[in-house]
């Protein structure tokens, strides 16, 4: 099976080149002639029609200046573009510095990519040595030699990869894949691209995860899913799709015994929904509406966590829910837990339940962390422990 070739370092220099351009200096001009309109306003009705030269010239100076600055950053960004498609320079994805920028970008533009410049876009995708791993018998069988018939999958949060299911590994010796690994389970890491929305990316999951079942060395008795963050929300999507399909339900749901979130903002993330409200109200005055759109370029997988996922997403039908959640905080209920959370996610959030007593998980085992952050979910000691009774 032949694949695509991948973006190169030229093309994320191209891209970085058409941000400059289209996001930097467009808001550097447009708040500069927007302030400078605002103060030739004020001197143009104290002096008369006379102080309105200075004003035309300083607008027509700067738009002038302004317009050959772009007009440089665009003709570079269509150099490295062609420079790039002839194959020049080293493979973006080569090393996990390059797979590190691929990922944040695709989780903060990733749908702008996939319309733009679709080879920089990340395909939904089993990954293996930092590489994608095809779906099918062979790749699979090469890939997992000892692959067994018990699958815990993990999917990681907006803008990661899957190399982020190793960070504080040297807290603990191990990670969480190779710990349940010697349970009997055969873990298995997916990259997707974050910025496209939760239906898009479930629908992506449901399909990935129903070829890999089926082309799978051995045959697939039980699946485990663990999601970070915005990792979860994308799994409840791929349940939600494959239960709204026609016919009988894919092999993969029947199979799903356990469903672990850790720090899913199930019920919307406060960060993202203070950067809409953000872009609203810089949106108000000349001189900061250029600032708002720089917020409003966020990718509608961003979007999506304002809200989350609610009660029209039920739960996997056979599935035990597993609900992990942090605060800085030793204890869950202290103000300042409740309210900043893990700084990303609030308890609530965490665990599905909204003010009104509301639970999107009645019957699942939920899991308080404290004093650790979003990230220090990931290998954490505690949650290592519990992973090995809840997944025995």
């Amino acid at each position: 099976m032949t694949t695509a070739p991948g973006p190169r370092l030229l093309d994320s220099l191209s891209l970085a080149t058409e941000v400059a351009d289209g996001l930097v200096l467009a808001t550097v001009r447009d708040t500069h002639l927007a302030w400078a309109d605002r103060v030739h306003g004020v001197t143009d009705r104290m002096l008369g029609p006379s102080a309105r030269v200075p004003g035309a010239l300083h607008r027509g100076i700067a738009s002038a200046v302004y317009g050959g600055l772009g007009a440089g950053l665009r003709a570079t960004s269509v150099l490295l573009d062609k420079a790039a498609e002839q194959g020049i320079g080293p493979d973006l994805e080569e090393g996990p510095r390059g797979r590190f920028v691929s990922s944040a970008v695709n989780g903060l533009i990733g749908d702008r990519l996939l319309r733009e410049r679709p080879h920089m876009a990340i395909p939904m995708a089993v990954r293996h040595s930092g590489r994608d791993v095809a779906p099918e018998g062979p790749a699979l069988a090469a890939a997992f030699p000892e692959a067994t018939g018990r699958l815990v999958v993990f999917l990681h949060g907006l803008c990661e990869n899957e190399s982020y299911w190793r960070f504080h590994r040297d807290r603990t010796g191990t990670t969480y894949g190779e710990s349940l690994a010697a349970q009997g389970w055969t873990p298995v890491y997916l990259r997707a691209n974050t910025g496209l929305s939760l239906r898009e990316n479930g629908a992506a999951l449901s399909s990935l995860l129903e070829r890999v079942v089926a082309a799978w060395p051995v045959p697939v008795t039980q699946i485990a899913l663990v999601g970070h963050s915005l990792g979860g929300l994308v799994i409840r999507a791929a349940g939600a799709v494959s239960l709204a399909g026609s016919g009988d339900d894919p092999a993969w749901t029947e199979r799903v015994s356990d469903v672990v979130t850790l720090g899913t903002p199930h019920l919307g993330a406060p960060i993202a929904w203070g950067i809409g409200h953000g872009s609203r109200g810089l949106s108000w005055l000349p001189e900061t509406a250029a600032f708002g759109r720089l917020l409003d370029w966020r990718s509608v997988g961003v979007h999506d966590l304002v809200a989350g996922l609610a009660e029209d997403v039920p739960p996997l039908p056979h599935a035990r829910y597993r609900l992990v959640c942090a605060t800085l905080t030793e204890r869950r209920r202290h103000p300042v837990g409740s309210v900043v959370g893990d700084l990303l996610v609030r308890p609530r959030s965490a665990y599905g339940r909204d003010r009104r007593g509301g639970r999107l998980f009645p019957d699942a085992d939920v899991l308080h962390v404290g004093r650790t952050d979003h990230f220090g979910l990931l290998n954490h000691p505690v949650v290592l422990d519990k992973l090995r009774v809840w997944l025995a």
